[in-house]
């Protein structure tokens, strides 16, 4: 009997722990306190029910998990078509890879793991939760990661055996949240949106005053090649493309990819000799830095790049721009990879 008793306290107190989501939440539509007015639990999860602005009266539904304050049938054409694409491509590409880790450090430079301890973080566009699921295990006092796609299935089924992760389905230019976060990031998203400095100045605005940000962005420089030759055939073709035939497609550059980096860019730049002469090679950076995944992951990145109907690639004098528009103090914008923007900032 005791040992029972022991567990429903346990059970009660990761219930406990997981509507700590309600004190982040506010109604997008007049800033009302949000309520919890049912729920339907499944073991240690709050798996459906329904919340409730107390001020308008509005309500959403949580669904297998996930509060659904949108979905793409809500949004305009272009923010569908991007979430549909993505959506498809998180509920396939599910893996999870060693290397995450370093990757996401790389993006968000110069955060540390050690950053994230005891911090309340919002997480703009969580994809299928991989950088949901790292924040949390850095010590994060809450995180949560939000999505329009449905990959926020992904993302939950990914996270949900930790009690202070949380995923929540919204529209990152209308988030349900109050401005109560230490430090919020966006890795690969903002440039995929139909106005990426409209998701960035949305994402920045549920960050509290002395709190930080991150993005990370597809850089103008060094792209050239993509924005007159690939994004063409992107737009017309492959984002429009069924994404199981497109899944198949991909497989041709990914091959000529992955044989590229494990044959060429990934022993040349093993050496200090090697690396001498293979800084002089096409894309070298950003190819050595793929060079340690394995052939599902490298797939996984060529059929992003072919899947989304919007993809802007941003100069590093744009980007600057966007940052005094937050009113973003200690700011550091370096190069990654020669060919993408970081930025870090306190607001």
């Amino acid at each position: 009997m005791a040992q029972d008793a022991r567990a429903t306290d346990l059970c009660d107190s990761y219930n406990r722990l997981k509507e700590k989501l309600l004190q982040y939440l506010s109604c997008p539509s007049c800033a009302g306190a949000i309520t919890l007015v049912s729920a339907e639990r499944e073991g240690e999860e709050i798996i459906g029910g329904q919340l409730t602005c107390a001020s308008c009266t509005r309500a959403w539904p949580i669904v297998r998990g996930v509060p659904r304050f949108a979905s793409i049938e809500e949004v305009e054409e272009d923010k569908a078509a991007t979430a549909a694409g993505f959506g498809w491509q998180w509920t396939h590409f599910t893996q999870i890879d060693e290397k995450y880790e370093e990757q996401f450090l790389g993006w968000i430079a110069p955060v540390t793991r050690e950053f994230f301890k005891d911090k309340a973080v919002l997480e703009g566009g969580c994809g299928k939760g991989r950088h949901t699921l790292l924040t949390a295990q850095w010590g994060a006092r809450d995180v949560i990661g939000i999505d329009l796609s449905a990959a926020v299935e992904t993302a939950f089924t990914a996270t949900r055996h930790l009690p202070n992760a949380h995923i929540v389905q919204a529209d990152i230019y209308n988030l349900p949240f109050a401005r109560a976060f230490d430090y919020a990031f966006s890795v690969g998203v903002l440039h995929h949106l139909p106005d990426p400095r409209g998701g960035f100045k949305s994402l920045a605005s549920k960050v509290k005053p002395g709190g930080h940000i991150s993005a990370w962005v597809y850089g103008a420089e060094n792209n050239e090649w993509i924005t007159r030759w690939v994004n063409p055939l992107r737009e017309r073709l492959t984002s429009r493309m069924n994404p199981r035939a497109l899944l198949q497609l991909s497989k041709v550059p990914t091959a000529v990819v992955f044989a590229a980096t494990r044959l060429i860019y990934g022993p040349l730049n093993a050496s200090a000799g090697g690396a001498k002469l293979a800084r002089h090679l096409f894309y070298n950076d950003y190819l050595n830095a793929i060079a340690g995944f394995g052939w599902r992951e490298q797939h996984t990145i060529v059929f992003d790049h072919l899947v989304a109907p919007t993809a802007f690639y941003i100069s590093r004098e744009e980007f600057a721009e966007w940052w005094p528009e937050i009113d973003a103090q200690d700011v550091t914008i370096s190069w990654h990879n020669r060919n993408s923007w970081r930025g870090f900032g306190r607001i």
